[in-house]
């Protein structure tokens, strides 16, 4: 593997589980949330732990997606972005959208394993400027910023 690429791909997934900021990745970040926690909103215009689950697992495809040339096949959640909550929020459906993202991770950071070192800095293409690394780094920033939000509302859940 790439020293880059991997670099980025343990940024990622650290190998103690916690980033170098002290803080878990998304899919760490939701280890002992209930249901109930996860589809608590703190403000009716706030996103609930659950909504910020299908967002991370969301982007998590469409840049696995951009890696492999949109080779693969659509996400399983809609609306795209920000999916809606399953018609029945309870534990089994928290469960499966846990499993999604997991999912997701993993089969990113294969994407992310297998990317050639020597295009980071090439135009990803589109409309956008950005280049390849900007757009792998861009999925490890996002993750730590929602994995922040996520901390913070299980702190806000445990005082309500």
């Amino acid at each position: 593997m790439d020293p880059t690429t991997r670099l980025i791909a343990r940024t990622l997934q650290p190998a103690r589980g916690q980033a170098w900021h002290g803080g878990p990745t998304p899919v760490g970040a939701l280890r002992g949330v209930t249901a109930a926690a996860a589809r608590w909103r703190p403000h009716p215009k706030r996103h609930s732990i659950w909504e910020l689950a299908l967002h991370a697992a969301y982007w998590k495809y469409a840049v696995r997606r951009r890696l492999l040339g949109g080779e693969i096949g659509g996400f399983p959640r809609s609306p795209a972005n920000w999916p809606e909550l399953p018609t029945a929020p309870n534990a089994r459906a928290w469960e499966a959208d846990k499993a999604l993202l997991a999912a997701e991770h993993r089969l990113l950071l294969q994407a992310i394993e297998r990317f050639p070192g020597a295009r980071l800095g090439r135009s990803a293409g589109g409309r956008k400027r950005w280049t390849w690394g900007d757009l792998i780094v861009g999925i490890a920033m996002h993750d730590a910023y929602h994995a922040g939000q996520i901390q913070m509302l299980k702190r806000l859940w445990a005082v309500r």
